[in-house]
């Protein structure tokens, strides 16, 4: 990964705060930073799909399920270890992706997302009813992740679980749009028939973002299951894909640095919005409890369309003006030189 010194530097400082942090953060936020860490793997992969490849996907919190529901089938059943049950829950979501990802072939804009919307309704219908493996309304219970005698029993431990894959993932997916597949996806997503013009196969790079897409979505299915330790059909409903789509247009589509931003926002909104409505109801006598997830939806749904009305780029682009606007950087030499010839 290319990468200048202060960015390196900036790399460095931030592994190691995430290092200390269950030493020193309160057991709430370790809380947080873990569930974090697993949204922001969802977030990428829908971003992979959406943001880069411009497919857009109203399913993915069904893939999501999927890579739960398959980990624990390999945990509980064939009694795997964590560390092979995640990225094989994470496999099988990616050939799921691949199949209903076949539609985007022929179709896309709304009709592809009534396609990926009839992915949802379906593996929602599996995750209820094919009891054998899902263990339908009663879901799955797994046992604490454990491998070489240390076992993530603690919140502490639950963290490093989830962050490091959380972290590797990300940084293959920021090294991912600096190589040809990666390219490939953004020429499909600019002028599908112009890329294929050029000699890029719709066909092998569309299937592959989908199916790239979908094995994050099961990477992150797999660490949720051993975060909560069960895996029920509620958890894995359609405002879960909204969720994660609300994720990438607020944090901003095309960018990993973006997924971050929007899973952190989506993230933390719950928690911000249940600490106004506790204040609020001291004064008020208001339940938060009764209220806090209308409001929540409500929000997400406003948020959604204040970004696409005023900033359709999210949250990085806004970061960046802010950035260019307190320490612009000196223009190259060749421009400088060329508008001060246009000023003459």
């Amino acid at each position: 990964m290319r990468a200048t010194r202060h960015r390196r530097a900036l790399a460095a400082v931030l592994a190691l705060l995430a290092l200390l942090l269950p030493l020193y953060a309160p057991t709430q936020w370790i809380y947080l930073c873990s569930l974090l860490a697993i949204n922001v793997i969802s977030t990428v992969g829908l971003n992979i799909v959406t943001g880069y490849t411009g497919l857009l996907s109203l399913g993915h919190g069904a893939f999501m399920g999927v890579g739960a529901y398959a980990t624990g089938y390999f945990a509980i059943r064939l009694g795997l270890p964590f560390y092979l049950a995640i990225p094989l829950g994470g496999v099988v979501a990616a050939v799921l992706g691949l199949a209903f990802g076949l539609p985007s072939l022929r179709i896309r804009g709304l009709y592809l997302v009534i396609a990926t919307l009839s992915a949802q309704f379906i593996l929602n219908w599996v995750f209820n009813n094919w009891t054998e493996v899902t263990g339908g309304l009663n879901g799955l219970s797994l046992q604490p992740a454990a491998a070489f005698g240390v076992v993530f029993d603690s919140d502490a431990r639950l963290y490093f679980l989830c962050a490091v894959p959380a972290i590797g993932l990300s940084l293959f997916a920021a090294n991912l749009f600096r190589t040809r597949v990666g390219r490939a996806f953004i020429a499909i997503r600019e002028r599908d028939r112009t890329a294929e013009v050029l000699g890029i196969s719709l066909v092998r790079y569309k299937l592959a973002a989908f199916a790239l897409g979908s094995f994050y979505a099961g990477i992150a299915g797999g660490l949720m299951a051993y975060f909560f330790r069960i895996v029920t059909p509620g958890q894995y409903q359609l405002d879960v894909s909204v969720f994660f789509l609300a994720a990438v247009v607020v944090g901003g589509m095309g960018s990993i640095a973006g997924s971050l931003l929007g899973a952190a926002f989506m993230t933390l909104l719950p928690e911000v919005l249940r600490l106004l409505l506790d204040v609020v109801g001291q004064f008020f006598a208001l339940r938060a409890a009764l209220i806090l997830v209308p409001l929540r939806e409500t929000v997400f749904g406003l948020l959604l369309i204040l970004f696409l009305i005023y900033e359709p780029r999210g949250l990085i682009r806004l970061l960046r003006r802010v950035l260019d606007r307190r320490g612009a950087a000196p223009p190259p030499p060749l421009i400088a030189s060329l508008s001060s010839k246009q000023t003459r």
